[in-house]
């Protein structure tokens, strides 16, 4: 049997969090369950025995899921079952996958599965902030080998001060938000949102979160020393041939590096050279070594472009490292839409659309911890033809979330309060073409759409791919702004920033060496701003506000706020009133009886001004107080022998006494006021008892 081991870790606030291992899933390679207050983790993880040696990459497999049952709660759905992850489930495991994929061996080829799951949640806890070190803490106590332990910790700046994994209501009301993942000596991954901060408090932020992980990563080490550390599983041992790798190195590296040398600007030019390179040599290795080789020649090829870039202080395109390349801007590129933009950065496009929708529209939240509504959507859509490749096309995948996810937050930032109460809003971004972060000419493309859609956001945002290229042997390094898809590939961070002029709204980060000082992430943030800056002028230079009023084949809402205890007369018996209301002015309307303040926004949104000008007039009929000595357009409901019954307001009749009609109209009521006939009435009075209104016709 084996032993439980349970430690306590406390945090700099003195809030304690427990590890435990050794009483559940003790199958697995490791596995430990961690509990703060009611909410609690289980973290497992599991290697295969043996390598796969013919896929050339880490199979890392990183999932983690919320329970309903931890919540309470029963899955929605036909099958009333947990089912593939949700997109907040799949970010979050991004975030940890993100973390620690950089620090297996390279040569590590066996199958590892990271599973975290929430299987009691406190409402006053948000798990994500935990998830990595649960799971870092897994693996520290396991079989398998990491070149050093993570953590991972949300900071928030919440008035005016930094908090390590605040509450929920904390991070609602804070001006910074981030998730940063670290070992005891470096940060490895950022990704988070601001209120336009600079770029200094957001370096603080990292620095303040940083000390919290090293703590915890000094605590994996006492746990797993305490638990008892095995043996790690060695990483595969890779056949080499001397001969043909010298051979790589002296016949074909100077070609790759003479490639470089020669800027070529079009991403499939440059590949279609190095593919003829590498196929040119193969021919002349034995079938058999063909794989090894293939394996030299990514080595080389890797080794000559970064090679360049360091020598030369030049990219592979011929830019300077500080610069951005031509872009290209247009908005109202699709006539039908309620607002669109192309946006054209390089080889990279996105055609974004945006689409105006009701509260019936909104998107529908619900996950084990969470139901809300979503009135601002943004999707993003990655198809095989934009990097020129084949792939079937089966939806929205780990990639298109994370991608889809940055830049909503990027871009939420600055959407106008009053969204909330007249639209919900759609952003799609289809990216038609790629070499280099689509997700940032998503943000760009996603702005200029909505201002051309006159949706009044509080300023531009614009985005930029940073990356870098360093030598830890002479600690020579160079800083990329705008990188394209190769030196994402090829470099050693890849670092996306969006913001205003103002600040910054949303960065992510992840770092792929060791000892990416705090003045090196202060330089690329710099140049980062610069970069973004650039890119707003040249948005700027298209539209530089949002449109004053929505296009014409745009809808149009207005909002009617209602005393709470009028929303009965509003929609009426089964939704009478509302639904004949709707009909008659060829309106949508919605009353949203929730919401917190005093009155409930009442949302009329249609295409026809005057319809919705008509819906606007009765609801207010509707919740006007009767005023004695106004006049009132009337409609007749009733003839009686001693007068009639006038509806002056929406649901409000009062007596026209025959002694207030004129002599000769009162001497044949019926002929001279037929039911549904209109006039003019003044309220004469309000009994104070019975509440009953006295209407008078005589009007002078």
């Amino acid at each position: 049997m084996n032993q439980i081991v349970n430690q306590e870790f406390t945090f700099s606030d003195g809030r304690v969090v427990s590890i435990e291992t050794g009483k559940l899933a003790r199958q697995a390679n490791g596995s430990v369950l961690l509990r703060m207050g009611n909410m609690m983790l289980l973290a497992t993880v599991v290697a295969s025995k043996e390598p796969k040696t013919d896929i050339g990459f880490l199979p890392l497999y990183v999932d983690y899921q919320e329970k309903f049952a931890a919540a309470g709660r029963i899955p929605g759905g036909f099958l009333r079952r947990e089912g593939r992850l949700n997109d907040s489930e799949v970010l979050i495991s991004r975030l940890i996958d993100r973390a620690i994929r950089p620090l297996f061996p390279d040569n590590f080829l066996n199958e590892v599965q990271v599973f975290i799951q929430l299987i009691s949640s406190d409402e006053r806890i948000l798990p994500d902030g935990y998830a990595a070190f649960a799971a870092s803490c897994a693996i520290a106590i396991s079989d398998i080998p990491l070149s050093a332990l993570i953590s991972e910790v949300r900071v928030a700046q919440y008035e005016g001060t930094f908090v390590i994994n605040p509450s929920a209501e904390q991070v609602e009301n804070a001006t910074l938000n981030m998730i940063v993942a670290g070992t005891e000596k470096d940060i490895t991954m950022v990704e988070g949102e601001m209120d336009e901060v600079p770029e200094a408090t957001m370096i603080q932020a990292i620095q303040f979160a940083h000390e919290e992980i090293k703590r915890q990563c000094a605590f994996q080490k006492e746990f797993a020393q305490q638990v008892g550390e095995k043996e790690k599983i060695a990483p595969a041992v890779l056949e080499e041939l001397p001969e043909l790798q010298q051979r790589v190195q002296d016949e074909i590296y100077p070609k790759f590096y003479d490639v470089a040398k020669e800027n070529y600007s079009q991403k499939q030019e440059r590949s279609e050279i190095i593919d003829n390179i590498k196929e040119t040599f193969l021919e002349t290795v034995p079938e058999e070594e063909q794989g090894i080789a293939v394996r030299y020649l990514k080595k080389a090829q890797y080794s000559a472009f970064r090679k360049f870039v360091l020598d030369s202080k030049k990219r592979i395109d011929g830019r300077a490292l500080n610069e951005i390349r031509n872009i290209e801007c247009a908005i109202d590129y699709l006539p039908s839409t309620h607002g669109s933009a192309l946006f054209t950065r390089g080889e990279t496009q996105s055609l974004t659309s945006v689409t105006l929708g009701t509260k019936l529209d909104e998107q529908l939240i619900d996950n084990a911890t969470l139901r809300s509504t979503s009135r601002f959507v943004l999707h993003y859509n990655f198809p095989a033809f934009s990097t020129g490749e084949v792939k079937p096309h089966r939806g929205p995948g780990r990639r298109e979330i994370g991608h889809g996810n940055l830049a909503h937050r990027s871009l939420a930032k600055v959407m106008p309060e009053e969204i909330n109460d007249l639209f919900t809003i759609r952003v799609v971004s289809d990216i038609l073409e790629s070499n280099g972060s689509s997700s940032m000419a998503t943000v760009c493309a996603g702005s200029l759409a909505l201002m051309d859609a006159g949706i009044r956001t509080k300023a531009a945002v614009s985005g930029i791919a940073m990356g870098m290229i360093s030598d830890a042997e002479t600690g020579e390094y160079a800083i990329l702004s705008d990188i394209l898809g190769d030196e994402d590939h090829l470099g050693d961070m890849d670092f996306k920033v969006t913001g205003t002029r103002k600040g910054i709204t949303a960065c992510q980060m992840d770092i792929k060496v060791d000892g990416l000082s705090f003045e090196i992430l202060a330089q690329a943030l710099e140049q980062a701003k610069q970069g973004r800056h650039h890119i707003l002028q040249k948005m700027n230079e298209v539209i530089d506000a949002p449109r004053k009023s929505h296009k014409p084949n745009a809808p149009t809402a207005v909002v009617v706020r209602v005393p709470k205890d009028t929303i009965g007369e509003i929609i009426g018996p089964k939704g009478k009133h509302i639904q004949d209301l709707q009909e008659q002015t060829n309106t949508q309307i919605t009353v949203d009886g929730d919401t917190p303040e005093e009155k409930a926004p009442v949302t009329i949104f249609g295409y026809d001004q005057k319809g919705i000008a008509k819906a606007q007039q009765a609801i207010l009929n509707i919740i006007a107080v009767p005023e004695v000595g106004k006049v009132y357009n009337g409609i007749v409901k009733s003839v009686v022998k001693f007068g009639m019954f006038v509806e002056f307001l929406k649901g409000r009749d009062g007596l026209v006494h025959v002694s207030e009609i004129d002599r000769e109209l009162s001497r044949n009521l019926e002929k001279n006021f037929p039911l549904g006939s209109r006039l003019k009435v003044k309220l004469l009075q309000v009994d104070p008892k019975t509440g009953k209104f006295r209407l008078t016709q005589k009007i002078k």
